[in-house]
């Protein structure tokens, strides 16, 4: 029967190794920004700064004032980090997203108003519509990695996670729409290839898959194929402001400012046949500024020019309510509750490496005590035998 527990023992210790070896020990894994629970949604520009929603609530809990018309946000890996453009101000600031504190502060080129975050090199890119220059900061330290020299002024960035599959870089790939489509390598920031376009490119996204979306200054949206670079035509006729898309379906939500709706694209696939676009269309009574989908794909949040933001039951495909934020709402993402501990970089740090020790320490205490308990059964078994 001892027997019998110990293996039992052993096999959970077993278990448990392999499962902490495969996620790098639980603590330290990272969450995209929309990964996760979707707990919180920030809305840059509603009244007074950046206004937090608590998604099950469906209210606003709290409100980070920030300085210089915050345009942009960005969440850190955890949720810890909120990441604002301040146009008015030149800078990108870190704040805490859970006290609203000042971390630290980048002066950039221009009126910055874009963000693009490459998760798997810790590095977040401003870039300004009036200045070529695209800035890579170390989201710990707030130092500048490197810049990179676009075509022309940028009006839009979105972030490939290719580096361990078809780019043949040593970076993920930053897709930047200027004067053309152009993809630079997040390391290096050397650039890969420029695509031209028709007509010239305003804002990008790229969902999970082979498809990059863009949209432009002309009113159209078009697919670009991640590794052929091949663009393809999908829909045309509006004014489409910054996309998101549903992580579950890979539907890629476009507000449609002309026409005060949301476009939905079914996704595109290369190999496949073109699929009738838009599949479906979300009217308002306001001007819709920008989307976000929550990473379950149950939720929508679309920023509206009243100063409103309408929370969107996407499997019901109705809107469930109208929050007023107030202000002119810009930009919306949705992310995890921050941790509870570590406001600062060197925090974080600190209690990870600690998180990180407990855990090894733990895992050292499972497997060791039924190796104890195996030892000691054996022991008993001799002692019994020279007994008898």
């Amino acid at each position: 029967m001892r027997y019998k527990q110990v293996r039992f023992w052993i096999r959970v210790a077993l278990l448990l190794l392999l499962s902490m070896s495969g996620s790098a020990l639980l603590v330290s894994t990272a969450a995209y920004a929309d990964g996760g629970a979707p707990n919180l949604a920030y809305v840059a520009g509603g009244k007074g700064g950046v206004t937090v929603i608590d998604i099950a609530r469906q209210q606003i809990t709290s409100t980070i004032h920030v300085d210089g018309s915050p345009f942009e946000v960005q969440l850190s890996l955890d949720g810890r980090f909120l990441y604002v453009t301040q146009p008015q101000l030149g800078q990108l600031a870190v704040l805490s997203a859970k006290t609203g504190q000042t971390v630290c502060t980048v002066h950039v080129p221009g009126h910055p108003t874009l963000l693009a975050l490459d998760a798997n090199f810790n590095t977040i890119f401003v870039a300004a519509p009036d200045s070529p220059t695209i800035t890579g900061v170390d989201m710990d330290t707030c130092h500048v990695k490197l810049t990179i020299q676009a075509d022309g002024p940028v009006s839009g960035m979105a972030v490939a996670a290719v580096a361990s599959n078809i780019s043949g870089n040593s970076g993920d790939q930053l897709w930047v729409a200027a004067s053309t489509v152009s993809v630079y390598d997040t390391l290096k920031g050397t650039k890969i290839i420029s695509i031209p376009l028709p007509d010239q490119p305003q804002y990008v996204t790229i969902p999970v898959g082979s498809t990059v979306y863009v949209t432009t200054h002309d009113g159209k949206i078009d697919a670009i194929d991640l590794s052929s670079h091949q663009v393809v035509p999908l829909i045309s006729g509006g004014t489409y402001g910054p996309m998101d898309f549903d992580e579950n379906t890979g539907e890629v939500y476009v507000p449609d400012m002309q026409h005060n709706q949301l476009v939905v694209l079914t996704p595109v696939n290369a190999g496949y046949k073109l699929p009738p676009e838009p599949s479906r269309t979300i009217h308002f009574d306001a001007t819709p500024q920008s989307v976000a989908i929550t990473s379950d794909g149950q939720w929508g949040f679309v920023a509206l020019n009243n100063g409103t933001v309408a929370m969107l039951d996407i499997p019901g495909r109705q809107i469930a309510k109208i929050i007023n934020v107030g202000g002119t709402p810009h930009f919306i993402i949705t992310g995890l509750y921050p941790p509870i501990l570590g406001t600062t970089p060197q925090q974080a740090s600190t209690f990870g490496t600690i998180a990180n020790i407990g855990a090894y320490f733990f895992l050292a205490l499972v497997i060791l005590v039924p190796l104890v308990l195996l030892l000691r059964s054996g022991m008993r078994k001799k002692k019994v035998k020279q007994q008898g």
